[in-house]
């Protein structure tokens, strides 16, 4: 039997909680259920400890404004499968789509209309609902 640090269990637990802000349906669903995780849950663990249980979980910056600037970044480096899951996630820490717009559309000043275009096609995707 090993033991865990109580300070990773700390990062850990901060790391689920900004996750389960984000996407709720992490609260409930069993670890591993998808496919990359299965294959490196180690990776997947230290992700949650270090980016979300480190970083999102600082004080100086709120979940809502962290999540505004990790779409900035990807859409800027033109991370489109990442930048999916984080519109989705931002919408859920209260930014609306007319903000996320707005970002996106912000990011073509600082990296460029191809970046911009192949965000705002992946929002189309994730912000626009069929009742829209």
């Amino acid at each position: 039997m090993t033991t865990r640090d109580t300070t990773s269990d700390e990062r850990r637990q901060a790391g689920r909680e900004i996750q389960g802000q984000l996407w709720p349906a992490t609260r409930t669903a069993p670890t591993g259920q998808f496919p990359a995780a299965r294959l490196a849950p180690d990776f997947y663990d230290h992700v949650q400890q270090t980016a979300f249980g480190d970083i999102w979980s600082r004080p100086g910056l709120a979940v809502r404004d962290r999540s505004m600037v990790t779409v900035a970044v990807l859409a800027a480096l033109s991370q489109t499968e990442e930048l999916r899951a984080h519109l989705a996630g931002a919408t859920n820490v209260g930014l609306s789509r007319e903000e996320l717009v707005e970002v996106l559309m912000h990011v073509s000043v600082y990296a460029g209309v191809p970046a911009t275009n192949a965000a705002l096609r992946v929002a189309a995707e994730v912000l626009v609902s069929d009742d829209s």
